[in-house]
């Protein structure tokens, strides 16, 4: 437990440098969010879906921030400013992926079964960008501020405007 708080101070220090005091951690949306996020991933693996939907209700009253318990999380994720973020229950986001605020990792309301995407390592998605359907955002891609992402997006691209 004392590894995995270190590693999230490490990781918040790296992606913020803002932060100027370890205890400052403590006052992140995202530090508050992810650990909710965890417990309720746990429980929600565990059949527990009432509780899982719980901590993750209770998350994101006090972050602004929400993540669906069923949602998958690689290592080295962190949202900045993360206010309006929402992220499905079917969602996978691969390692070091960066979203800032207004985010969503949404569903169109037309698929079945996986509904969100899959988001690959080493992504940044802009402030307001909204990623919708079961789609692919590629390796080492850029998502920019306010994009409307409604298609496989190949790696190493940067996309703004509408991409449909």
């Amino acid at each position: 437990m004392i590894k995995f708080f270190k590693n999230l101070l490490k990781l918040i220090k790296e992606k913020d440098p803002a932060i100027h005091r370890n205890i400052e951690i403590i006052l992140y949306p995202f530090f508050k969010v992810y650990i909710y996020y965890k417990i309720a991933h746990f429980l929600y693996l565990h059949k527990c879906f009432f509780l899982a939907r719980y901590f993750s209700e209770v998350a994101k009253k006090r972050t602004g921030i929400e993540i669906h318990p069923g949602a998958v999380i690689g290592k080295d994720f962190f949202i900045d400013h993360g206010t309006g973020v929402v992220i499905g229950e079917t969602t996978i986001i691969k390692d070091n992926v960066m979203l800032y605020h207004g985010v969503t990792l949404g569903g169109t309301g037309k698929e079945k079964n996986k509904r969100h995407p899959t988001i690959e390592n080493n992504v940044t998605i802009g402030a307001g960008a909204l990623i919708l359907g079961n789609i692919t955002i590629g390796t080492n891609s850029i998502i920019g501020a306010g994009a409307i992402v409604l298609r496989d997006v190949p790696p190493n691209s940067t996309i703004v405007g509408v991409y449909k």
